[in-house]
């Protein structure tokens, strides 16, 4: 296993390191430039638009975060990018742009987020977007239809499983993806400690990140099950 020191080195800004979207957003390129500003890594998701270029954004909903109707499969990029965030100046960023901002100060922690029937060409984008960069990122998802095609296609970076849940099946479906080459794991500090997570780690040396860490509690419990943590609404 490539040496992954740098992913569990520092605490991880979710959706950058925004404000609770009173002032500065999430996934944002002003949150992304405060968690660079504070030395934070910074976790993004992405999704694919309608022309096949992967936008920074985490909903598939345009509503919470834009006011506009639809989704954002339905959109191109530039009818994207032209979209304010929240009240602020701030636009929907594709990735590569915020892959340029970054510039590789920080490491990255991309979230693919996968729509059944609407996200052909995500894994694809977001691989063109990092072919030049040279900065330390991490791929994962929730979808294990995402995660599969990311072991079969991502051969340069590490890759993660993005999970929750406590129950007898939630946690197989879990083990079942180990066998396709993840090598790390971010799970929801509401469902920790949990079988699966111990044996990632005691078993299989695997690095464990979690969230959603809002406060100083979930943040001493993540380092008691797990290796860093994926922050909001507080500077750990």
């Amino acid at each position: 296993m490539n040496d992954l020191s740098w992913l569990t080195a520092r605490p991880i800004a979710h959706r950058g390191f925004h404000d609770m979207n009173k002032e500065r957003w999430e996934n944002t390129l002003a949150a992304f430039r405060a968690a660079v500003e504070h030395g934070y890594a910074i976790e993004c998701d992405v999704h694919v638009t309608s022309d096949g270029v992967p936008v920074v954004f985490h909903d598939d909903d345009l509503r919470r975060l834009t006011g506009s109707e639809g989704q954002v499969w339905q959109r191109t990029a530039a009818e994207l990018c032209a979209l304010q965030v929240g009240r602020t100046r701030e636009h929907v960023p594709t990735l590569a742009e915020m892959l340029n901002r970054i510039n590789g100060s920080v490491p990255v922690v991309i979230e693919l987020k996968g729509i059944p029937g609407h996200d052909t060409g995500l894994v694809e984008g977001v691989l063109k977007c990092l072919r030049n960069y040279s900065g330390e990122v991490a791929l994962m998802s929730f979808d294990h239809w995402i995660v599969r095609e990311l072991a079969r296609k991502a051969e340069n970076f590490p890759i993660g499983l993005t999970a929750e849940g406590e129950s007898d099946s939630a946690l197989e479906a879990h083990f079942s993806m180990l066998g396709h080459r993840i090598s790390f794991v971010s799970y929801a500090v509401a469902h920790l400690p949990n079988p699966f997570i111990s044996f990632v780690r005691q078993r299989l040396a695997m690095p464990v990140i979690t969230w959603t860490v809002r406060n100083q509690a979930d943040m001493e419990k993540s380092f008691r099950y797990a290796d860093q943590i994926t922050f909001e609404g507080f500077a750990p």
